[in-house]
């Protein structure tokens, strides 16, 4: 094998580079719906709840299309989906520009831009940046899975921009050209395969799992779950921080600066965090993140000026962001390698499905007490359910001590 191909090579910090560009670029529709909410309900002319359905099909269909897009990143190299991705993004902006009822917006795109498109570009390329790194796989893993949130900081400003000028039919026509024409040319950077590792091997695979006293299905079934408990949560002020806004008043921009803001400081979370996890562990740093982000959620009930939901967003941001590449790393630390594409994106499908739940949710509970107040309690329910999840795995390994490792 070239050297320049070596794990935690200069190479590999390179190709982090280019999956993370990828990722800012591709994720774009994880949010474009979410600035668009406003509008959508204005054109369409329907209730909040059923605005917010579209993101939550979108966010069920990537989950679906994630693990496909994890069984083709296994068997075939990360390239094939980015490349399906980047196709799917193009023609499913397009397509959704000429829809004439909600329903058909909400087909289209979640078919093409969820579970065909943003998919490829995060569960696929947080398993294959793990390859690439045994060191420093903490703070690669949370920099390659920022990209979604990269693209929550940078693309909602411009999005509203563009959606206030030119309507978002046209915007969504310019997306999925962009898409196109930048995706593409990235993926060519990921053509080489990932060299051969036994890190989360068998060996220690397995002496994890007869620590957690759990099948390997098993452990996969709990960490889906505190993925999708976690992200219901989390689905209330990022989901709903823009129609929060416009609804006391502020207006659609503020919110999208919110939600700019949120996710940025989000950015800044994951790469403390993927530094704290090289240190202590995928597990404890689970548990702290959903510690943090029920604290920051309960604040919400609390304060709603314009000033305080700024600070809010900061804070939000900052505590959650290092819950969702934990799941990532626990994975390659209690499966086998060959089997990473699947599962780390079986649970970071997990976790958007938890976005798309939390979504409608936060909706619906809208439209029946017209106040985000009783959504806010309904996410720091689930977000206990995470917590508990965290704390037994956290206590689990803790009293249980490590076997022998045996070599493969």
């Amino acid at each position: 094998m070239p050297k320049e191909s070596v794990a935690d090579s200069s190479y590999a910090w390179w190709r982090l580079v280019a999956a993370v560009l990828l990722a800012t670029i591709g994720g774009i529709g994880l949010w474009s719906i979410v600035v668009a909410l406003p509008a959508l309900q204005a054109e369409f002319g329907v209730a909040r709840a059923d605005a917010s359905l579209p993101y939550t099909l979108t966010m069920l269909a990537f989950m679906v299309g994630g693990v496909g897009m994890g069984r083709l990143a296994d068997r075939f190299g990360v390239v094939v989906p980015v490349v399906i991705g980047a196709l799917a993004l193009g023609a499913g902006y397009v397509a959704t520009a000429f829809v004439s009822d909600l329903r058909q917006f909400g087909i289209l795109y979640a078919l093409l831009v969820g579970g065909l498109g943003s998919c490829a570009v995060f569960g696929p390329l947080v398993a294959d940046t793990s390859f690439w790194f045994t060191r420093r796989r903490g703070i690669a893993v949370a920099l390659c899975a920022s990209g979604n949130y990269f693209a929550g900081a940078v693309w909602p400003p411009i999005l509203q921009h563009f959606i206030a000028a030119h309507g978002w039919r046209a915007t969504h026509v310019g997306i999925g050209l962009f898409c196109v024409v930048t995706m593409l040319p990235l993926a060519l950077a990921l053509r080489r395969r990932p060299p051969v590792q036994s890190a989360g091997g068998n060996g220690r695979a397995t002496d994890g799992l007869v620590r957690l006293g759990l099948s390997p299905n098993a452990l996969q079934a709990l960490l889906m779950l505190a993925g999708v408990a976690c992200c219901v949560a989390m689905a209330m002020p990022q989901v709903h921080i823009v129609a929060y806004c416009t609804d006391l008043g502020y207006g659609p921009a503020r919110g999208a600066e919110m939600l700019s803001l949120m996710l940025g400081f989000g950015v800044v979370s994951r790469l403390v965090s993927g530094a704290i996890t090289d240190r202590v562990g995928a597990p404890v740093m689970l548990l702290l993140g959903s510690g943090l982000q029920a604290v920051a959620l309960a604040l919400f009930l609390r304060f709603d000026s314009l000033a305080a939901l700024y600070v809010l967003s900061a804070v939000f941001g900052l505590f959650q962001g290092g819950i969702v590449p934990s799941y990532a790393v626990m994975v390659r630390q209690f499966f086998p390698s060959a089997q990473a594409g699947l599962r780390v994106s079986l649970v970071l499908s997990a976790t958007l499905a938890g976005m798309g739940l939390g979504g409608w949710l936060s909706g619906a509970i809208f439209d029946a007490t017209l106040s985000y107040r009783w959504a806010v309690v309904n996410g720091m329910g689930w977000n206990l359910l995470n917590l508990a999840i965290a704390a037994w795995i956290v206590v689990r390994l803790r009293g249980r001590p490590a076997a022998v490792a045996v070599s493969p």
